[in-house]
């Protein structure tokens, strides 16, 4: 099962990676997360025009693994993050323009991998959210930067604040998607999209990415959010968060 935690194809110079575990909604364990990071070398050196990402089943993914994280200390949660941290990194550095295809339940480690994509396409019928602060944490695979640079400061506080879980409508409106389609559109409409790329240079798109990514650098940012989400595991209000989440119960914040 481990070797098909995550699937790739190349259909005619279009890639399409699909996160598989479709039976935990695609949850960010540390096993599935070091399976996209060893995919993602993998296929580098790809003959590429386009990379698709999206989940199998009904999430596109459904967060990080709260099981797992219940019991990190702060220096295990550091790396947790970490590992993170450089996965979505090498999908931002792509020379290729990224697409995620958003076919359900995009919370927490799912939002935060859709960011890390050049363009996110949605369905009608996902769901999105950084719902961290509910469990004690903060975003820790880059979100409180990529959200902010993506919808503005005061909206990503909201979002993040809050932890609310928001439509697929509301994210197109605020600018956290770029597009959205009826589910049995989606595959469809994005694969259009990414063939119409093959009309341009590929070395004049990647030029363009690589001059758009150098004016968002946040490298100091993202070492915050490390810090601080690691710190996150030194304090009772994590404990009580996940623990009330495994029990199925609010959680009870002092």
């Amino acid at each position: 099962m481990v070797n098909n935690l995550v699937l790739f194809e190349n259909r005619d110079g279009i890639g399409l990676l699909t996160m598989n575990n479709p039976d935990s909604m695609n949850v960010f364990d540390s096993q599935m997360m070091q399976a996209l990071h060893d995919k993602l070398d993998e296929i580098s050196q790809e003959d590429l025009r386009a990379l698709i990402i999206t989940g199998a089943g009904r999430a596109f993914v459904a967060g990080a693994s709260i099981k797992e994280m219940s019991e990190l200390t702060p220096t295990q949660a550091y790396d947790f993050g970490q590992l993170g941290h450089q996965t979505f990194a090498k999908i931002e550095a792509m020379k290729w323009p990224t697409i995620a295809m958003i076919n359900g339940f995009a919370l927490g480690g799912g939002s935060e991998l859709a960011l890390a994509c050049d363009l996110r396409f949605a369905s009608e019928k996902a769901k999105l959210g950084q719902p961290e602060v509910t469990l004690g944490i903060t975003p820790g695979y880059g979100g409180t930067q990529r959200l902010a640079q993506l919808v503005g400061p005061a909206k990503a506080k909201d979002l993040i604040f809050t932890g609310r879980i928001i439509s697929a409508k509301e994210a197109l409106d605020i600018g956290w998607v770029d597009r959205i389609y009826p589910p049995e559109e989606l595959a469809d409409k994005t694969w259009d999209y990414a063939l119409s790329l093959k009309k341009a240079s590929a070395n004049a798109i990647a030029r363009s990415k690589q001059a758009i990514q150098a004016g968002l650098s946040g490298q100091d940012g993202f070492e915050t959010e490390l810090s601080e989400f690691a710190r996150c595991f030194e304090h009772p209000d994590q404990r009580e968060g996940m623990r009330a989440f495994l029990e199925k119960r609010p959680p009870e914040y002092k």
